[in-house]
């Protein structure tokens, strides 16, 4: 098993079953194409490992020695651990796979499973996932471009929001027009905004709540 951080941020191919055999053909399987690959003999173990901050994916057994992977994967999904989960699930073991979709696993594939529907399951889980890290970064930048913003600047934005013109947000601030406008000039700088939409959709992306006026109508 590699240790370190070794292409921290390359996608990395988790795979959690107590067989020994189902885990090396993963193993093989996913070198052959290329991605990074940590296997596991039981889910406490792979709890214990340092996760990369990049794309990931975990292959899971249905069926583990001392725990099910069904409450495992309960687990990790209670512990806030956002990573897509393919199962995998032994014959006669349907039923469990579809309980593990509507538990939020993104796929189940019977063994024994065909490579190329595994390396498809893996590659989807991996789309899914760089899409999840793209816009938590992205709201996080957002968050900070907010915070930026002084008291004066968000309550502007708030009005600006709301769909007031400057002369209504100045009597509602008791500031000058000019103001308001520099205010506002600085709230799209600031935002790093293009268009009113532009700024709509950030604040909404951030659950910002337009400000109404104090008489609460326009």
């Amino acid at each position: 098993m590699t240790t370190g951080t070794a292409g921290a941020d390359g996608p990395v191919i988790y795979v959690v079953d107590d067989d020994k055999g189902i885990r090396q053909a993963l193993d093989t399987l996913m070198r052959s194409v290329g991605l990074r690959v940590e296997t596991f003999e039981s889910p406490d173990e792979f709890l214990r490992f340092p996760h990369s901050a990049g794309p990931s994916c975990l292959i899971l057994d249905v069926r583990l020695r001392g725990k099910s992977g069904m409450a495992f994967h309960q687990e990790i999904v209670n512990s806030g651990m956002r990573i897509p989960v393919v199962f995998m699930t032994g014959h006669g073991d349907m039923e469990m796979g579809v309980k593990a979709m509507k538990a939020g696993a993104l796929d189940f594939l019977a063994k024994p499973f065909k490579e190329q529907d595994m390396l498809d399951a893996v590659a989807q889980a991996l789309a899914r996932d760089s899409e999840r890290l793209t816009a938590e970064t992205a709201l996080a930048g957002l968050r900070a471009l907010y915070q930026s913003l002084s008291p004066r600047e968000k309550e502007v934005m708030g009005f600006v929001l709301s769909g007031l013109q400057n002369k209504q947000i100045a009597s509602e601030m008791n500031l000058s027009e000019i103001t308001v406008k520099v205010h506002r000039g600085q709230v799209m700088r600031k935002m790093k905004a293009r268009s009113m939409p532009d700024l709509v959709r950030k604040a909404e992306s951030l659950g910002i709540e337009p400000r109404l006026p104090h008489g609460g109508h326009h």
